[in-house]
């Protein structure tokens, strides 16, 4: 053989990989296989590396641990993996009912693509119960998404009742459920057909990497979904696959972090003459405490609380004076963030009355006392705008 084809061929790895603590990152399109019979036989094995190697397939293996699943799909982000989800579901002349709370880019997608493709869509309050939600619900309703607690106001849906009422009449049930993490609350546990989470935000933890999942219990929900992605030509990198394996082995240790710094400061806010109310189920009395006490076994660093009227100036003021948040829309990550809620509130059908500007906090694994100094901060800012 010549150089040339010398050194294409020279260097392929023939003998078994080092066992290492995570998986060995594969990047390849080509897959090799091992004989004539093997090219298509697509059902045992992957013919093609957009499928996932072995970083993916250990991914999707732990996130099936993780969620008490029978499969999980992934998807490029967490928006990815619910427009997939729902996609493939879905078909023209069906009806999907949504929680009038849910994530805003989903709401997008609904009102835009879904409707565009003749699926009829739906909103329904966050306070109906089963019952009520069953009574609106039509013939051709195929679908309920659900989110608990909604990730600006945190409402909390009766999730285990609504699921056991649609199952009853028929009717899939798809939760996203970014805010648990799929730790705190194991939603296909309690019913729910598909869990799907933005791993973007917990699950990786740093605030470096996109990815979403899709869980479901029932084997032909499954195939559902791996079907969508296929179909479509969703893929996700080995080396994203591998961050999200890594920062799932740390999951439990920060979200107990997240947890007990965010509960700190809530109860620090609650005591607060600028603060009308605090959004926290774990505070006493708060907003569907009880059905968080019942069915999740903790709470993440993400919660609301509103300012007492004021101007928009004040509300700036507040924000613009902090220095440890950082303004910014994402959350799940390291770093602490704050946000304004108002201008995402308009486009509800239904929006509650907070009594004040509601400002959203991820409260991240910096020290709460000098998180709760950098609050303080704004709260001189607050109160300096006349």
């Amino acid at each position: 053989m010549t150089e040339e084809t010398r050194l294409i061929h020279s260097g392929l790895a023939q003998t078994p990989l080092a066992r290492t603590v995570g998986p060995p990152i594969q990047r390849g399109s080509t897959v090799l296989l091992p004989n004539a019979a093997a090219l298509y036989d697509h059902e045992s094995q992957v013919t093609y590396g957009r499928q996932g190697l072995a970083a993916q397939s250990a991914l999707i293996e732990a996130l099936a641990e993780l969620e008490h699943a029978a499969g999980v799909t992934l998807y490029p982000s967490g928006l990815a993996a619910l427009t997939g989800a729902l996609l493939a579901v879905l078909k023209a002349g069906d009806e999907v009912m949504v929680v009038d709370t849910i994530y805003k880019p989903t709401r997008r997608f609904c009102d835009t693509v879904l409707r565009r493709f003749g699926v009829a869509v739906r909103y329904y309050p966050a306070s109906l119960d089963a019952d009520a939600l069953m009574a609106a619900c039509g013939p051709a309703t195929r679908l309920i998404v659900l989110e608990s607690p909604g990730s600006l106001s945190f409402e909390f849906q009766d999730v285990p009742a609504i699921a056991a009422a649609a199952r009853a009449r028929g009717i899939l049930t798809l939760i996203d459920n970014t805010w648990a993490a799929g730790l705190l609350f194991k939603p296909l546990d309690h019913g729910v057909d598909i869990s799907v989470q933005a791993l973007t935000k917990y699950v990786g933890g740093h605030s470096d990497v996109f990815m979403g999942s899709a869980a479901a219990r029932e084997d032909s929900l499954v195939r559902l979904l791996d079907e969508g992605v296929l179909n479509i030509g969703w893929a996700v990198s080995p080396d994203d696959a591998y961050q999200m394996l890594r920062g799932l082995r740390t999951l439990a240790t920060r979200m107990s972090r997240h947890d007990a710094s965010a509960r700190r400061i809530a109860a620090r806010l609650a005591t607060r003459d600028e603060v009308g109310q605090v959004l926290h189920p774990a505070l006493p009395g708060a907003p569907g405490g009880e059905i968080w006490r019942r069915d999740y076994s903790g709470a993440c660093g993400l919660f609301a609380f509103t300012l007492t009227p004021g101007r928009p100036a004040a509300t700036e003021a507040f924000l613009d004076a902090l220095e440890l948040f950082g303004l910014g829309f994402s959350w799940g990550g390291f770093e602490s963030l704050a946000i304004d809620c108002d201008p995402q509130l308009s486009n509800r059908l239904s929006p509650a009355a907070y009594g004040g500007p509601l400002i959203r906090l991820h409260v991240g694994l910096e020290d709460p006392e000098d998180l709760m100094a950098d609050l303080d901060r704004g709260f001189a800012a607050w109160r300096a705008v006349p």
